[in-house]
């Protein structure tokens, strides 16, 4: 298991390790190998429900959940990435290859949990930034806020009827109270 090794690795031995790709999946951060969280009900939610609202405005870019993403000497595996169609990895089939990719993406998009810290992901989100990356979400559904950054500057704190910002070419207009409002159960 990737818990018990006790010599640090490199990236490379790390991405040779078959038990990275278990559930939840392991990230190589900053030298360190962690476990992400199992997510909850409301990441879940979150994570299922934004996708399925990318995916349904644009047919040039796709939001892809857990993907692994290996650039900048780390390999992190974001809640949901939005990648341009034709950056979306294929194998000698055509098919979507079963590997992640090997570039920062475009737009990263990152759900908290109950038991991450905060600081560890929005470290994701600015590596991902500082490395080609033009866009990261950083959702808070127990704060009900989402923290937008960009590339060199400060990031955006929306909450309420602000709309989210969408990398260029997503046809997305969505606000922050409808992202939240996924959250509500209908019963009946």
């Amino acid at each position: 298991m990737v818990a018990a090794v006790s010599n640090p690795l490199t990236l490379k031995q790390f991405l040779a390790l078959p038990e990275i790709e278990a559930s939840p999946a392991w990230e190589f951060i900053c030298g360190e190998v962690s476990q992400k969280p199992m997510p909850g009900g409301k990441h879940s939610r979150l994570q299922s429900r934004l996708g399925g609202a990318i995916n349904a405005t644009n047919a040039a870019y796709e939001a892809l959940p857990e993907l692994r993403c290996t650039f900048g000497g780390q390999s992190i595996v974001p809640d949901l990435v939005v990648l341009s169609a034709k950056d979306i990895p294929v194998d000698d089939n055509g098919d979507i290859s079963s590997t992640g990719i090997e570039f920062a993406p475009p737009w990263m998009i990152e759900i908290l949990s109950p038991e991450q810290s905060q600081m560890k992901v929005t470290r994701k989100i600015l590596h991902s930034l500082r490395h080609g990356g033009q866009l990261g979400w950083l959702i808070d559904p127990y704060e009900r806020v989402v923290l937008v950054y960009y590339p060199d500057c400060l990031p955006d704190e929306l909450t309420g009827s602000g709309m989210l910002p969408c990398l260029s070419g997503v046809s997305l207009a969505l606000e922050v109270d409808q992202l939240f409002g996924w959250l509500k159960v209908a019963r009946g």
